[in-house]
């Protein structure tokens, strides 16, 4: 598969960062500006959430983001009507994480047809089981170039995660800890031992660190584990902050970076 992702880990091998903000907050009509802002900042991948009212993997900063786009007016139909244009706009990779109950009401190949139209790279589903997305919906994927990027954790046995990267076709997405998004207890970076046993197994995909990761000190331990970081609910922080977009985006990225 060849997609934006794909190139991606080929011309920046390290060092990536990855953002997740929820699409329509704070403002329903923030997300296409966000996008744009985060391209401007030298963001490398992100990742555009699709609100849900029960985010399973998610901590309270996300959760209430979540709340606030829903009775906002965010949908799924709305996201799409959003990204319509966004090619026009920007060649940035673009993956939309959030879970699997909006997407199969909203029908799971009509949503992958959609997502290949407006120029969608990837997809996250946390809670869609591996073996219900080989047997049901990899073919579907496949068909509308759309790489699907599970989840691992400390606790995910070898085995496991050998079968997760062979149906990966983007980066296999690093649990830091055994936690929700959005801790910062120190658990981020600390499990070594985990990071250099996934390094070790030399996995085909590359692979990116989440959850915990909200400074510069906890992003570049990171990268030193994995190709890059993402970073989510300490973004969603930032937005909520006083000021305009545009300054607090630029702020909070330098603030990553240097």
């Amino acid at each position: 598969m060849d997609n934006r992702i794909k190139s991606l880990f080929e011309q920046k091998p390290q060092g990536l960062l990855s953002v997740y903000f929820t699409a329509g907050y704070p403002n329903l009509e923030d997300t296409v500006p966000i996008i744009l802002e985060l391209e401007k900042n030298g963001v490398d991948l992100i990742e555009v959430g699709m609100p849900f009212s029960d985010p399973l993997a998610d901590g309270p900063t996300i959760q209430q983001s979540s709340d606030i786009a829903l009775r906002n007016g965010m949908t799924i139909p709305k996201l799409f009507e959003q990204l319509k244009d966004i090619r026009q706009q920007t060649q940035i990779p673009l993956v939309l994480m959030g879970y699997l109950n909006p997407v199969m009401q909203y029908g799971v190949e009509r949503f992958c047809q959609k997502a290949q139209e407006v120029g969608i790279d990837g997809i996250i589903l946390p809670d869609l089981p591996l073996s219900d997305y080989v047997r049901e919906y990899k073919q579907m994927f496949e068909q509308h170039n759309l790489s699907k990027i599970f989840l691992v954790t400390p606790q995910t046995p070898e085995k496991r995660i050998r079968e997760i990267d062979s149906h990966t076709n983007g980066f296999v997405y690093m649990v830091s800890s055994a936690s929700t998004t959005g801790s910062t207890n120190g658990k981020a970076v600390a499990n070594t031992d985990y990071f250099q046993r996934v390094r070790q197994m030399e996995l085909r995909n590359p692979s990116l660190i989440g959850f915990g990761i909200h400074d510069n000190d906890t992003f570049s331990q990171a990268c030193q584990h994995a190709k890059g970081a993402i970073i989510g609910s300490a973004f969603i922080k930032a937005l909520a902050q006083e000021g305009s977009l545009q300054e607090n985006i630029e702020s909070f990225i330098q603030r990553i970076r240097n």
